[in-house]
């Protein structure tokens, strides 16, 4: 196995603000496996507030390269598990690891992932489109530059419901909010019958990710489903948003790759809990991940080639916001300039 990496930093079409902060820019990693001329490659996005640099993720590759190199591939899987027990704290690169592992199998096997599944890419859901945090006629303008039949908005202000109103009064499209953990339970109580009334679908993360209490009470009284983010990290977490959260928003970056969001979005399904899968601004690369696990969701985010500026594959592309899948094997995606 030989591998090697770039970094990147891409450019948002937009400043990307959040109720955490903005960034004009994505960093992000992206690694290749080279196994008997067989290539795979995988991303994982840089995210401040996980405190998982580039640099980082660097300097732990290149620390364990030669375990990673003398590595004999056969399955993802079994790749993955040595991948967690090699970097227990970095499960960043472990995605990286992961999605290129899988890129790299599903190419000596001559079919896409979800074609492995056996999984009917008709049954995927519709991608969301994010309005991030601005002011409300820049919001506007975003949504109008990118009809969309789902948009996810982001919230976490004072204005929030006269944003949202401000938008509905635009569009009759599916929204969505996230908080992204910036509301107390007294707004959320006060703030998700509002959103209701506006056509909110669902909530996304509304309390602190560690607010388990006052999420029992809002999971109780709340007229929207609440889709766990933040308080979802990896695959324990799941059971633990049970009679807390509706669902759950499995992120491949956090939870570690394809290998776990596939039992997490099974254990959520043996636990009767709603499923997302959401990206991080990840390129065309790390979307293509994204999309082969969409049969099995019920929402899907995967929007980042949208938002940014600059991309670095080929791979899906959207038809009003419906998946459409680029022919290829494993990820089915074409580097730019690689």
């Amino acid at each position: 196995m030989k591998i090697t990496h770039k970094s990147y930093n891409l450019p948002f079409t937009y400043p990307f603000t959040i109720s955490k902060g903005t960034k004009t820019h994505q960093p992000s990693l992206v690694v290749e496996l080279d196994y008997f001329g067989y290539i795979g490659y995988g991303e994982a996005p840089a995210i401040s507030y996980y405190h998982i640099p580039v640099e980082q993720m660097i300097n732990d590759l290149e620390s364990k390269r030669i375990f990673l190199e003398k590595f004999s591939f056969s399955d993802p899987e079994r790749y993955w598990h040595y991948l967690h027990h090699l970097f227990p704290n970095n499960s960043f690169l472990v995605c990286a690891l992961d999605m290129a592992g899988w890129d790299l199998y599903g190419k000596m096997k001559k079919k896409q992932l979800h074609e492995m599944w056996n999984l009917d890419t008709d049954n995927a859901p519709v991608s969301d489109y994010t309005i991030a945090i601005d002011s409300i006629e820049v919001m506007i303008q975003k949504m109008k530059e990118r009809p969309w039949p789902i948009y996810k908005i982001k919230v976490g202000m004072e204005q929030d419901i006269e944003t949202v109103a401000a938008l509905r009064k635009e569009t009759n499209a599916v929204f969505r909010v996230d908080a992204n953990a910036a509301w107390t339970l007294e707004q959320a109580m006060h703030k998700i019958p509002l959103l209701k009334a506006l056509g909110v679908e669902l909530v996304e993360q509304p309390l602190a990710k560690d607010n388990w209490e006052g999420m029992k009470v809002l999971y109780k009284e709340s007229v929207l489903p609440l889709i766990a983010d933040e308080a979802c990290v990896q695959e324990a977490d799941v059971l633990k948003c049970k009679d807390h959260f509706h669902g759950i928003n499995i992120k491949l970056t956090k939870c570690s790759g394809i290998t776990p969001a596939r039992r997490m979005i099974q254990k959520a399904r043996e636990l009767d809990m709603r499923v997302m899968v959401g990206c991080m601004n990840e390129s065309s690369l790390g979307t293509a991940a994204i999309a082969q696990l969409a049969p099995l969701l019920d929402y899907v985010d995967m929007d980042g080639p949208l938002l940014l500026a600059e991309d670095i594959a080929r791979g899906v592309t959207f038809d009003f916001g419906k998946i459409i899948y680029s022919k290829g094997y494993g990820l089915g995606v074409e580097m730019i300039n690689e």
